[in-house]
């Protein structure tokens, strides 16, 4: 009876404890995951609610932003801020108030931060209080958004009557307002002055609304006043501070997420700092959760798990006690021939007595006696090589994850490097793929087309191309697609939205060299079209002007050079020089009025069947002196078998001595120039090349330009308008060709210029 108790309290206690231990390790898996996944629910609620109330708090001052940018750019307003009508601009204050109700101040500054008119006020021509900002909007020239701080008689003084003593509640001390100061710029460039829009926040309950609305009133939003948390944010009725503890970092710029006790309470919150145009700590904007609902689920949690464990151990001591009662009778029976080996009957094997369990039980036993040896010694054997293999599985597994890793790591670096260019790009780019579906569309190409990413990205550009103007791309793409061309980069003008628009098309490819798709890159010229379009118009007008007594003072001038026998050789000098600088000026306005007259479609093309050959060499016979005289030699290689071109001879002839002319003063002495043509498709390719020296890089795209020249000093010394090339350029695409520069095989330069073959030609 004593062995029986023995043997069955030990099965009850090992299997009582481990049923024990087993609840017990349970009970605390679940006590910390659930504690975990609160907390981790909390964090993502939390870091939510910050990025909404963000959102909340920049959205005014960037619609101020949007919406003064327009009227800063019209040439009405510069015009009354130049003349300083104070009642006209105080008037569009008044209505721009009424559009932007939200705004408390609109305020006109001169270039030198006076006041010139307001929207609430009369006192003109004295200093702007936030003179730091106003300079430096004026400075950089772009608009600046900003929390600062102005003073009650500040507001006072703007007209907010509201904030005169005994006016009101915020009639003392310091006042929080987003201010957004948009610099005015004349068509020069010139700072004219500035508009300042304020949106008071001391007194604005907007954010904490909206963010209650959308995720419930057990979220606290608060913008304090520097350290001071204003009254009622938190469920208190006086002003509340900023604990120290988050206090220093927030003045260092640094935010703040975590536990923080508020009024008495404790809540999970984030603090971000506010700060002004210099930088200096003015506010912050927290955003708190109460823990009071998370203890009261985690309470819940814990009792459910506590009834849940006292139950499960009053099952374990029943379980326990029922296993160790069925397992004791045969246990004991096969313990007592096991107890006869042990007593010295070495040769004995225990009795098999029962054909059940346990008696296959015993006669296991004696066969496992016999192979216990054998087995013991090829598992040792086994476990070695195992242990072997083992560790060179370990090996490789590591050195892969450390692949793996690295190569992670240098892609993720790479894809945010791309990610954050594409951004912040002002180009606007969009790529398709080799199916002609729109895969990346940045936001610069969102704001150029006025269309929203999800509704182009993954589309077929051809069903989409009608909503942002563009469908003339659709036929470059499936060209460049259909001929998977992995060199040709195109450019193509186009007009949308109201803009005009430069888009360069290349095609991509793939690892293998196969098309993959296109990149485009589309840039806004309207702007730069339209000053450069005032500027050929102003130059002209003074052109026509300059023309007709720029030919009375050359004739007289020749005439006094004709009969200057009797002069000294100064003044025969003095005298080729002016007539050769009045001669310099007349070819200038001869240029540029044949730019306006391309421009405006006036200049008329008497286009004919012409040989390449005899427009070559009627070109090269007239500059035959003058390539004489710099010691260069033009050798003419065009072959008279080309098909004829079809054009108008005097303006391509115009072309052709241009580039010659180029290439010639650009030459050193002793050097040849070549022309040679070929055709190309249903063109004939007409190309100049010099052995000057090669244009950089950098100032390639000055090339067609007007009024550009190259700075480097040989090209300087030759001197000119600036307008032949761009010329050329007219003349060409009005021809329906192309011109453009290329590198010189062993160096040198080569112009080359394309001109549609006549149709009469086979």
């Amino acid at each position: 009876m004593k062995s029986l108790l023995a043997i069955r309290t030990k099965i009850f206690l090992a299997i009582l404890l481990i049923l024990l231990v087993s609840y017990s390790f349970l009970v605390v898996i679940t006590i910390r995951t659930v504690d975990s996944s609160l907390e981790g629910e909390l964090s993502r609620k939390l870091a939510e609610q910050v990025r909404y109330a963000k959102d909340q708090y920049t959205n005014r001052a960037e619609q101020i932003q949007y919406s003064l940018m327009h009227p800063a750019s019209a040439p009405p307003v510069r015009e009354r801020m130049v003349a300083r009508d104070s009642l006209w601009l105080r008037d569009a204050a008044r209505r721009w108030m009424t559009i932007l109700p939200f705004v408390e101040l609109i305020v006109f500054v001169d270039s030198r931060g006076t006041v010139i008119a307001g929207g609430n006020q009369y006192r003109m021509d004295r200093t702007f209080e936030l003179t730091p900002v106003v300079e430096r909007a004026l400075r950089e020239r772009h608009p600046i958004v900003s929390t600062e701080l102005v003073t009650s008689e500040f507001l006072c003084s703007e007209g907010l009557v509201n904030y005169c003593r005994g006016g009101g509640a915020g009639n003392t001390g310091e006042v929080m307002m987003q201010t957004v100061v948009v610099p005015v710029v004349d068509t020069r460039g010139a700072t004219v002055g500035a508009f300042v829009a304020g949106d008071i926040l001391d007194t604005d309950t907007r954010i904490p609304s909206q963010v209650q609305e959308v995720f419930g009133r057990q979220v606290f939003v608060a913008i304090t006043h520097k350290e001071i948390i204003p009254p009622d944010s938190f469920g208190k009725s006086g002003p509340q501070a900023i604990p120290a503890r988050i206090l220093g970092g927030l003045r260092q710029g640094l935010p703040f997420r975590g536990d923080a006790e508020i009024g008495g309470k404790v809540f999970t919150a984030a603090f971000d700092p506010l700060t002004n145009s210099r930088g200096d700590f003015v506010g912050a904007l927290i955003v708190a959760l109460s823990r009071d609902d998370y203890k009261g689920v985690l309470q819940g949690s814990l009792g459910n798990i506590v009834a849940s464990a006292i139950l499960g151990l009053v099952l374990s001591f029943v379980t326990a006690y029922w296993v160790s009662l069925r397992l004791t009778k045969p246990v004991r029976e096969l313990a007592d021939g096991v107890r006869r080996i042990e007593e010295g009957e070495l040769q004995q094997r225990v009795a098999v007595t029962t054909s059940d369990e346990i008696g296959e039980l015993a006669e296991a036993f004696n066969r496992m006696a016999a192979a216990i040896d054998e087995r013991d010694r090829t598992i040792r054997t086994k476990a070695h090589d195992l242990e072997n293999l083992n560790l060179k599985l370990t090996d490789m597994n590591e050195f892969l994850e450390r692949r793996v890793e690295e190569r992670t790591a240098a892609l993720q670096v790479e894809m945010g490097r791309l990610e954050a260019i594409l951004t912040s790009m002002a180009e606007g780019i969009a790529v398709t793929d080799r199916d002609g579906r729109v895969i990346l569309f940045n936001p610069a190409a969102q704001q150029l087309f006025e269309m929203v990413p999800h509704r182009v990205v993954g589309q077929p550009i051809l069903d989409i191309c009608n909503q942002g103007e563009f469908c003339r791309l659709v036929e470059h793409i499936t060209s460049m697609g259909e001929n998977r061309d992995k060199a040709t980069v195109r450019e193509v003008d186009l007009d949308a939205r109201g803009k005009k628009l430069k888009v360069t098309l290349a095609p991509l490819v793939d690892g293998d060299g196969h098309f993959a798709g296109v990149v485009m890159s589309v840039r806004d010229v309207t702007a730069e079209e339209e000053v450069d379009r005032m500027k050929t118009e102003f130059i002209s007008t003074v052109s026509h002007e300059l023309k007709t007594p720029l030919t009375s003072i050359k004739g007289s001038l020749q005439l006094i050079v004709d009969k200057s026998r009797g002069f000294a050789d100064v003044e025969k000098e003095l005298l080729g020089v002016c007539l050769r600088n009045t001669e310099r000026l007349i070819r200038l306005v001869n240029d540029i009025l044949d730019i306006a007259k391309i421009e405006s479609g006036k200049m008329e093309f008497a286009l004919a069947p012409h040989s390449p050959a005899e427009l070559v060499e009627w070109s090269v016979r007239e500059l035959e002196g003058f390539a004489r005289e710099h010691g260069v030699t033009v050798v003419n290689e065009v072959s008279a078998h080309l098909p004829a071109i079809y054009g108008d001879g005097d303006r391509l002839g115009q072309v052709l001595t241009n580039l010659i002319a180029n290439a010639v003063k650009f030459s050193p002495r002793g050097a040849v120039v070549t022309i040679s043509a070929e055709q190309s498709d249903n063109f004939v390719a007409v190309s100049v090349m010099d052995r000057g020296r090669e244009i950089q890089w950098a100032d390639r795209g000055k090339l067609f330009k007007r009024f550009q020249q190259i700075d480097s000093g040989d090209r300087r010394q030759h001197g000119g308008t600036g307008l032949g090339l761009a010329i050329c350029k007219e003349i060409v695409e009005r021809h329906h060709g192309r011109i453009f520069y290329s590198e010189g095989i062993g160096g040198g330069n080569v112009f080359t210029f394309t001109v549609p073959i006549h149709e009469g030609e086979p």
